[in-house]
């Protein structure tokens, strides 16, 4: 691949983990937890047949799995790690019909956003990322 062309890409890659990473903190943090009150996302989780506890992890999976692609250290494993809730949105809405503005939304959005999370995990951080920096000689860390 030419100098160009890497450059190019490491610059897609880094477009793509910051919006996913902003989108996914903004989800736990701003919605979640600033707007519903994590006691409110609970009784939701509830209301909707989840158990309550996991409405917990799936805010602090948010929020710091968002953090984590923003600044591109443990990219892959956050976007694995988030795979999970995406697909219980998609499964959450599935029922909704396929386009967002059908009544509590469609389910196309949270599909998509599990696809771009598969995307992100199989091709990793990129040049341009926090986890380039980390040092590689510590038993066990998993920089990208």
């Amino acid at each position: 691949m030419s100098v160009a062309a890497s450059q190019k890409t490491d610059l897609a890659l880094l477009l793509l983990r910051v919006s996913l990473g902003l989108m996914t903190f903004a989800h736990g943090f701003i919605l979640k937890v600033m707007t519903f009150t994590p006691a409110g996302t609970a009784q939701f989780f509830v209301s909707v047949g989840y158990p309550a506890a996991f409405a917990y992890l799936v805010i602090l999976a948010e929020v710091l799995g968002g953090l984590a692609l923003i600044a591109g250290v443990f990219t892959r494993l956050a976007a694995v790690g988030l795979i999970p809730i995406l697909l219980g949105a998609t499964a959450l809405h599935a029922g909704n019909g396929w386009v967002f503005n059908a009544p509590n939304g469609g389910w196309e959005y949270p599909a998509f956003w599990t696809v771009t999370l598969v995307v992100q995990a199989l091709l990793g951080p990129g040049a341009y990322s926090v986890g380039r920096l980390l040092p590689t000689s510590l038993p066990g860390l998993v920089r990208a």
